[in-house]
């Protein structure tokens, strides 16, 4: 659809055409994390950024740029503790907004890191000598760079210039 708007600006006819474009339910977006995130630094609630990598086009028109920030959600944050019990880290990729408002929703886009379980190691070798039962299991950590692939939730109608 497209509409035609007809403007006088400084008494000069302008015209400006804007198109509708629908960015369908179950597009995927590949994101990359804009910065490294422990799980022993941060709490769950807080947002985590990540950022579009490559331009979405729909009808060879760019509704979605590269760079377009995406905000993620800390779902599980457990740092790494004694007896060999390792780090877990759960991030939900939750939405994006573009430069006109609007919002896009994201589903079923969950990120899940473990660190490694050293508690057999930890019990084992601390019946024999007891510090090592002080020995910890890896981080949960996300790299600066990581890419994850996000569904977008809905058919979402985008109006572009």
């Amino acid at each position: 659809m497209i509409i035609i708007i007809i403007m006088l600006c400084g008494g000069e006819m302008v015209s400006e055409t804007s198109k509708e474009v629908v960015v369908k339910a179950g597009t995927i977006l590949l994101l990359q994390s804009v910065n490294q995130v422990k799980a022993a630094d941060v709490k769950e609630g807080q947002m985590v950024d990540f950022y579009v990598v490559h331009d979405l086009i729909v009808d060879d028109i760019c509704v979605i740029p590269s760079g377009t920030l995406v905000k993620g959600k800390v779902t599980e944050a457990k740092k790494s503790s004694l007896a060999g019990t390792k780090g877990r880290l759960g991030i939900n990729i939750s939405y994006l907004y573009l430069p006109s408002g609007t919002p896009i929703y994201f589903s079923n886009t969950d990120i899940r890191i473990r660190g490694k379980n050293k508690t057999p190691l930890a019990v084992i070798t601390g019946l024999f000598l007891w510090p090592c039962i002080f020995i910890p299991g890896t981080k949960a950590v996300m790299p600066a760079g990581y890419e994850v692939q996000a569904t977008i939730a809905a058919n979402t109608t985008i109006s572009v210039k």
